[in-house]
């Protein structure tokens, strides 16, 4: 659904499986700081609130949104984590450079995701401009860093819940 018709960040609590004992990393774009840092911020408070202890959360920054795929695969090589969240904003400019680098990032992200068999979450905005971003990193079109801290847990409590059941599905 449009961003326009819905709140991103109308995610509530009691829909979000408990995050404690998890653990998680948040990989934050340092490109577009301001909305970067509040979507950071919204992803970290969610995963808190939802019983995330503070000591088990992993915050790293990369330059930039193409950098998150190549900085989720180092944490993921150091540590075991429940889920990894990249997160980014790739605004729209006069060139097609943030098609190139926003199809980069989504494709390597999913790819990290499958092959590593840990939920690698997309918290990565691409909007046409600087209000856009706004708007979805705290404004009036709520976090999307709540969205991804919400994805980030289900997708981890579902990993979880199937772990005992090793069938394979071709690969």
């Amino acid at each position: 659904m449009a961003s326009s018709i819905q709140n991103l960040s109308s995610v509530v609590s009691k829909d979000v499986p408990s995050a404690k004992g998890m653990k998680m990393a948040i990989i934050r774009a340092e490109w577009n700081t301001k909305i970067t840092s509040a979507l950071a911020e919204g992803c970290r408070s969610f995963l808190i609130e939802n019983g995330l202890v503070e000591s088990d959360l992993d915050m790293v920054d990369v330059p930039g949104s193409f950098e998150l795929p190549m900085g989720a695969k180092i944490v993921l090589g150091q540590e075991k984590y429940d889920a990894v969240i990249c997160i980014g904003c790739v605004i729209r400019g006069e060139t097609k450079h943030d098609e190139y680098i926003s199809n980069a990032v989504a494709t390597s992200i999913s790819q990290l995701s499958i092959l590593s068999s840990t939920p690698v979450i997309f918290g990565v905005l691409t909007p046409n401009n600087i209000e856009q971003a706004k708007d979805r990193s705290g404004g009036k079109h709520g976090n999307k860093g709540v969205e991804a801290a919400a994805t980030a847990i289900k997708m981890a409590a579902l990993k979880k819940s199937k772990k005992q059941q090793k069938k394979s599905i071709g690969f």
